[in-house]
């Protein structure tokens, strides 16, 4: 199937970058405290952060006495294992609309890839045979709206937009009020992913889900953080930030393509327990796709 190449395609670096050290974790045969060591040193160097990385060693040693795993092969087979039954979790699926129009708060730090997530997101539901509005919340950047505008001719989505310097919850509220009318499936709703403060751009959030709240009953209903995996262990502040902030219900990973460090995804979904529900790699409409545990595990071995 082409997503599952793309998501070995977009994992290539991390599996390279790990090859070599799952080699000589197996060279070794022995399970030893110099295993263990040299266990932890690479999931930490994969990005699975020190926290993460200290709870799997600790369980896997567990396992490894209880099922008496005296073989380095061993140990990494049940470490696959083990990993994607952890990251299947209950919430990961994406939410299938329920009510007309469904709602979608796409938020993120500027360049994490936001405004071309709508874009392929939009280009999934216009293929579904699903009507799409997109509106362009992100009023502080103009090549912010002019991005989405470029998306929306692109995938057949009308763009709802305002002038520069707009407020955002007033485009918001049009935006609403146009999919309601129009009898639209699905909305997506841009953001802006920097105000001067940390605490004015959570704000500006708060309001916006209220006003969403207002216009259409149980919105926003998907609320969407985007982060870019190239970003590292950074993505995890903004994971925690956002979702102290506002009611994230799920996670899109994008250019896991441009880094070496994929175990981020492990470590956002275990110190965050938001479920990772997209990943993107590259520009293309057709690489943004479902995360998949088993696909995610067996690309990186």
């Amino acid at each position: 199937m082409q997503w599952l190449q793309n998501f070995r395609d977009g994992l290539a670096k991390t599996r390279g970058e790990l090859a070599g050290h799952w080699n000589a974790l197996i060279g070794r045969r022995l399970v030893d405290d110099e295993f263990w060591d040299e266990f932890e040193e690479t999931l930490i160097g994969a990005d699975f952060g020190a926290a993460t990385t200290g709870k799997i060693v600790a369980d896997l040693r567990i396992a490894a006495q209880q099922r008496n795993l005296t073989a380095a092969d061993d140990v990494i087979k049940a470490f696959r294992q083990d990993v994607s039954e952890y990251l299947q979790h209950p919430a990961m699926a994406p939410l299938r609309a329920a009510t007309k129009p469904h709602v979608v708060l796409v938020i993120g730090v500027n360049g994490s890839g936001k405004t071309t997530t709508i874009g392929k997101l939009a280009a999934q539901e216009r293929r579904s045979g699903r009507s799409v509005l997109l509106v362009a919340g992100d009023t502080f950047r103009a090549a912010a709206a002019e991005q989405l505008a470029i998306w929306g001719g692109r995938v057949g989505a009308d763009v709802v937009r305002h002038k520069e310097g707009a407020d955002p919850a007033a485009v918001i509220f049009d935006g609403l009020a146009a999919a309601k009318s129009r009898g639209i499936d699905t909305v997506y709703i841009d953001t802006a992913g920097r105000l001067q403060t940390k605490h004015n751009l959570m704000e500006e959030l708060k309001k916006i889900r209220r006003v969403i709240g207002r216009e259409v009953d149980g919105a926003p209903h998907e609320t969407l953080l985007v982060l870019d995996a190239t970003t590292g262990q950074n993505a995890l502040s903004q994971a925690k930030l956002f979702h102290e902030a506002t009611q994230v219900t799920g996670v899109v990973l994008t250019k896991l393509d441009g880094t070496a460090k994929g175990g981020i995804i492990v470590a956002v979904m275990d110190q965050v327990d938001l479920p990772v529900k997209y990943v993107g790699f590259g520009e293309k409409i057709e690489q943004l796709n479902a995360f998949d545990p088993r696909s995610y595990v067996d690309a990186l071995f």
